[in-house]
């Protein structure tokens, strides 16, 4: 199972890295809809839709995404990144606070919209705006994760959320608190300019704001985490061997990317 993970993750990546770097923006941004709309799909199974409704939800969220990147304006774009705003610092973390066991359908699909279209939106205009500045916020993301299983295998002894991810443990958190520091700072190195359109202010600065990112990460991985359990399911797909689905490998991309870009866009720096 080991070995069918890490070749399913090298494939990945370097599929995603030859996307990243040399597909033209309008290919990018259609392959980054299709990965949407596989995820939409999964999410219509979380929900409990199945045949037809499953397949007209994944058509709704891809009309949505259409409409949003045909009209799209300022106003509506600032709409966009305020909802993304509003979930991942208020209502999310609320739900999971309170373990809020939801199953009306249509609230819930309203929800998967709400995660999805920022999430596709980021996708392609970070992407826009720096295609490193895409790749270190992802790898961001990577880094941490792979420091919290590490740590928390080591060390940890505290759980952070039992009820929902039973192996996530605080040691874990603080784990990942530090390789986003040195992340940043290996950034700071080799790559300053980059991190120029990520934050303004100084490493330090900066690796607080990481930090804030790893923390929302967290908080993505852990509402996808609370969604498969209230629909009783281990994984959000199959897609990907030894994985899971989509939605399994883009959690905590659902709530960093759009916060990223929220912070850039009001913060104008990527103007």
């Amino acid at each position: 199972m080991l070995k069918q993970r890490v070749g399913a993750a090298l494939v990945l990546i370097l599929a995603f890295l030859v996307a990243l770097f040399y597909l033209p923006p309008p290919a990018w941004a259609f392959l980054m809809g299709a990965i949407a709309l596989g995820a939409a799909w999964e999410w219509a199974r979380l929900c409990g839709l199945s045949g037809l409704l499953r397949g007209l939800y994944v058509l709704l969220v891809g009309g949505a995404i259409a409409a949003f990147y045909i009209v799209s304006g300022a106003r509506m774009m600032q709409g966009l990144w305020l909802v993304a705003l509003l979930f991942w610092f208020v209502l999310a973390p609320m739900w999971l606070i309170q373990h809020w066991t939801i199953r009306h359908r249509g609230f819930l699909l309203l929800i998967g919209m709400i995660v999805l279209l920022p999430t596709w939106f980021a996708f392609v205009l970070l992407r826009d705006i720096n295609a490193l500045l895409l790749l270190f916020l992802m790898g961001l993301v990577w880094a941490a994760d792979i420091a919290a299983y590490f740590t928390g295998r080591q060390w940890g002894k505290h759980k952070l959320a039992p009820r929902i991810s039973p192996g996530k443990t605080w040691e874990g958190v603080v784990g990942a608190f530090v390789a986003a520091t040195l992340y940043v700072g290996l950034w700071q190195i080799f790559a300053p300019e980059t991190l120029a359109r990520f934050s303004a202010v100084s490493w330090w600065g900066q690796s607080l704001v990481a930090m804030l990112l790893v923390a929302i990460s967290i908080t993505g991985d852990l509402f996808e985490s609370h969604l498969k359990r209230v629909a009783g399911v281990k994984d959000s797909g199959s897609l990907i061997p030894g994985h899971g689905g989509i939605l399994d490998r883009i959690d905590s991309q659902t709530s960093v990317l759009p916060i990223a870009m929220a912070l850039i866009y009001f913060s104008g720096l990527g103007t």
